[in-house]
């Protein structure tokens, strides 16, 4: 009988892998130019060796792990115990509790407040940018534990007693009496499910008790992250209007407060994060600032996080840039690798330009931050205005971003093993926390009206860069013109050329020029299609994506 092919033929291996890049990890998230140079410009180059160990540490497998360990094993709601009784906990995997004690030791809780030295709220944003290549999820409780400090000052008595365990770099999980604890995590009660944003329409209701200071709750919230934190801030109608109150799990006898975890939102990322529905029925709680001004307690709390958001967002589009940069380093396709090709090479320069204009504006709005915290009005007003115009623009940029890096692995970054469908899912959110694109686009037509100082400020800023660029001159004085007419209709559109005026300046003062060039000519000229990867011809690419992604190899 003749042989068969099978037989005749030498055997194969079909499993061979090639022309797949290696794993990125271990990595240093911190090796980002535009984020070292923001950290020593904006007054904390004391910080870099720390952001740089930090960089080295998210970018481990060990981090990256806990990072898919979190994200894969979500949290589990247990409202009883085995014998019927309430417990309202909620277990989440080590591996989030490892990131959680990775992000209060080093400093991205609340400890900036107690850190005297110029730059301390730029070194914690700086951190949170290289830390944030991990996990997005425990970012919430870390963002509302620094946001909590400034809001709960208005109450001196109760600052005294939780400060000091807010700022703490010591992260202890489990419920018990709070000031037992070497240190806390905080949260946040706002919103309500007739009102949303609209916080003044809450129903919760406060019932002052025959001890000063202290009321009873009843009411229920919509959206209460990360319930197993120790202490949360809650906004509830007084019989003086809207205030705000300190609401601990644990009350000072050890007992259980009232907080009956209703249920775990099921939302599109995060998936790491408990998002709650708490019920409150005479929960005790203890008055933050006087009775009916609840809102303006809470908005300096409100400038913490948004700035945080901006900050997750431009940390999303640096990680997820990284990735694609990797993949096409390594990736060969028609003869060559793609990040030799010409159009990927357009690809990636465009999304490297969003991403250090991303960056480069959230150090400039942590810069501000530190800065009004000491004291300078000037750089409050600017603050006041710039974060909210950075967070409606950088955080609307983020999902087109990570799609189109996403894009730029193929088949294979639609796979959960890439762990860019994480990225992408996580994108969305950070423009609807802390206000969708509609409620930070009216916050700064509320600026502009209410607070002249803020127009003022944010015109002074932009004429730092005046005459560097003749485009952006053109764009500062559109912009100009168009304020007179500033209505609710134009909201967005307003808002967007103030956020491109305030990248393009920044960058034609602080970037190469390439870089600025190309954003200039695309973001302010129109020389841009409508989609990444359409910058013109002439556009000096190598110099754009070696500043990006330096080929240490």
């Amino acid at each position: 009988m003749a042989s068969t092919q099978t037989e005749t033929q030498p055997p194969v291996a079909t499993h061979d892998v090639t022309n797949q890049p290696p794993p990125l990890a271990p990595y240093d998230s911190s090796d980002d130019t535009a984020l070292l140079e923001g950290l020593r410009r904006e007054g904390a180059q004391w910080a870099e060796e720390e952001i740089r160990r930090l960089g080295a540490r998210a970018g481990s497998a060990e981090a990256q792990e806990w990072a898919e360990q979190a994200n894969v094993n979500e949290p589990v709601l247990r409202t009883h115990d085995r014998y019927g009784n309430r417990v309202d906990e909620v277990d989440f995997h080590p591996g989030w509790h490892h990131l959680m004690r990775a992000a209060v030791e080093a400093g991205l809780a609340g400890s900036a407040w107690a850190d005297e030295r110029p730059g301390a709220h730029v070194a914690r944003t700086a951190g949170g940018l290289a830390w944030g290549h991990t996990e997005a999820g425990h970012g919430c409780p870390t963002s509302m534990t620094y946001a909590a400090v400034p809001a709960l000052r208005a109450q001196p008595e109760l600052a005294k007693v939780y400060e000091p365990l807010l700022t703490s770099r010591e992260y202890e999980p489990g419920l018990r009496v709070p000031t037992e604890k070497p240190g806390l995590i905080a949260g946040m009660g706002m919103t309500e499910k007739q009102g949303g944003s609209d916080v003044r329409t809450n129903t919760t209701t406060a019932t002052p008790t025959g001890e000063p200071g202290v009321y009873t709750l009843r009411g229920h919230k919509w959206f209460t992250s990360a319930p197993m934190s120790d202490v949360f801030l809650v906004l509830a109608q007084a019989p003086g209007g809207l205030s705000c109150f300190l609401v601990p799990r644990v009350l000072p006898d050890g007992s259980r407060n009232t907080f009956r975890i209703q249920r775990l939102k099921d939302k599109l990322g995060n998936r790491s994060n408990a998002s709650s529905e708490p019920e409150f029925d005479r929960t005790v709680a203890w008055l933050v600032g006087p009775e009916g001004r609840g809102v303006k307690t809470i908005i300096e709390m409100v400038n913490c996080t948004r700035l945080d958001c901006v900050m997750s967002s431009a940390t999303l589009m640096r990680k997820t840039l990284v990735e694609a940069g990797h993949h096409a380093r390594h990736r060969s396709a028609f003869g060559a690798r793609l990040l030799e090709q010409p159009l990927m090479r357009n690809v990636l320069a465009d999304l490297a330009l969003e991403s250090e204009a991303a960056t480069t504006l959230t150090l400039r709005l942590a810069g501000a931050a530190d800065r009004a915290v000491r004291g300078d009005a000037g750089e409050h007003a600017f603050r006041r205005i710039a974060t909210a115009v950075g967070k409606y623009w950088v955080t609307k940029r983020g999902p087109a971003f990570t799609a189109e890096a996403l894009e730029c692995l193929g088949g294979n970054g639609y796979v959960e093993d890439s762990g860019m469908p994480r990225h992408y899912r996580e994108a969305p959110l950070l423009s609807i926390w802390e206000g969708s694109g509609n409620v930070n686009a009216l916050d700064v037509l509320r600026a502009l009206g209410r607070e002249p100082g803020a127009a003022d400020a944010l015109f002074t800023e932009l004429a730092l860069a005046r005459g560097a660029d003749a485009r952006l001159d053109s764009a500062v004085a559109a912009l100009k013109s168009e304020l007179p007419r500033a209505d609710q209709l134009s909201a967005r559109r307003l808002v967007e050329r103030m956020a491109l005026a305030l990248q393009a300046s920044l960058l034609v003062r602080h970037a190469p020029r390439p870089v600025a060039d190309a954003f200039c000519a695309t973001r302010l000229a129109g020389d841009w299609g409508h989609s990444f990867g359409t910058l013109p011809p002439g556009t000096d690419l190598d110099t754009i994506l070696e500043r990006a992604l330096p080929d240490h190899d």
